[in-house]
This record gives C-alpha cells, sequence and structure tokens, in this order.
C-alpha cells in the first residue's frame, strides 16, 4: 500500500510519527477493519474510505486537532494512530489524546514509543504544556499504556462521553511537560 508518505515528524529505534494525509485511506481502512474485534467497545475508527476522507479532514484542516500516523521504520506500515483533540492555546496549553493500535501492531511496544514521540513533539514543536487521556475502566490495554508512558491517574468521571450509544464513564489520566524526563 505505498504511497507518497510526508516527512517523519519524529522517530525512535523502530517506528516513527507523521501526519495524516488524505491517501493514507486505504491502508488506514484496511488496517481499522483488521482490528475491529481489538478496539470493539472502546473505540469506532473509519471503516470506509468516504469515513476516513472526513475523519482524515477534520485532523489536517481543524487546528484545535493534530493527528499522527505510527509508522513502521522498515517499511512505513501504520500500526496505530494518535490524536491530539480539544487542543487549546493561552493560558491553558493543553490537548486531549486518543489512540489505537492496528491489531498487526498490538502488544509490541509500538504505540508506547509511538506515544512517548507525540507527547516530546507535543511538548516540544507545538507547544503544549499538558496532555490528558480520557479511558473507560474496563479498557486495560489503553490504561496500561498511559500508565507506562508516565500519565498519572487524576480522577473519574462518571457519563462522561457518549460511546457506542451511551454515556461511559472515563478515568482522567495526564502528563505535564515537567513529568516527562530528557
Amino acid at each position: 500500500m505505498p504511497h507518497h508518505t510526508p516527512p517523519r515528524l519524529a522517530e525512535g529505534p523502530r517506528v516513527g510519527i507523521r501526519p495524516f494525509t488524505r491517501t493514507d485511506g486505504v491502508e488506514f481502512v484496511a488496517r481499522a477493519r483488521e482490528s475491529r474485534e481489538l478496539h470493539r467497545p472502546w473505540l469506532f475508527p473509519p471503516q470506509t474510505v468516504e469515513e476516513y476522507a472526513g475523519y482524515a479532514g477534520r485532523l489536517i484542516e481543524d487546528p484545535t486537532r493534530a493527528g499522527f500516523l505510527v509508522c513502521d521504520r522498515d517499511d512505513g506500515t501504520i500500526a496505530g494512530f494518535i490524536n491530539i483533540n480539544n487542543i487549546v492555546g493561552g493560558v491553558f496549553q493543553s490537548g486531549a489524546l486518543g489512540y489505537g493500535a492496528f491489531a498487526h501492531a498490538a502488544g509490541r511496544g509500538l504505540m508506547r514509543e509511538g506515544l512517548d514521540l507525540v507527547v516530546r513533539y507535543a511538548f516540544g514543536p507545538m507547544g503544549l504544556h499538558r496532555l490528558e487521556i480520557n479511558v473507560q475502566p474496563g479498557n486495560a490495554a489503553s490504561i496500561a499504556l498511559a500508565r507506562a508512558c508516565g500519565f498519572r491517574l487524576e480522577g473519574y468521571s462518571p457519563d462522561m462521553l457518549y460511546i457506542d450509544g451511551a454515556w461511559r464513564d472515563h478515568e482522567r489520566w495526564a502528563v505535564t511537560t515537567e513529568m516527562i524526563k530528557d
């Protein structure tokens, strides 16, 4: 599924992060479809190229969002995605993270490496100070990723987000620039 891709914004030993492009739709959707069982009931990424076009368009065009694809350094395949939503500047300098691994990459530590890269990019070039992750309490893999990347549990919010037809409780995890060690 190769196509022209933008340069990576940051690289680790096994993955790099880069922005979404409109031409990633075919690969992204194929990976999302392969990963449906892994994602449900927590996550509902686009399942068609048309859905992807709207999703990617919002991440590309909306200044309150930033989307990153986590890509294998060797072959460039998409291992997962990390989005920063609700970016607020001024005295807040904060954003809310959402993410998902694709099944072929799950459990290999690639998302941990990718999330570390996104956090450093957000706190560096993007100039943010705080990132938050809201996780449903039963999503053990997502909680483990937040914890492994240095996020701290800050609270519990009943009926916080409307997902899959119901208001869902969430744990709130956060990290600030002061918590990240070089």
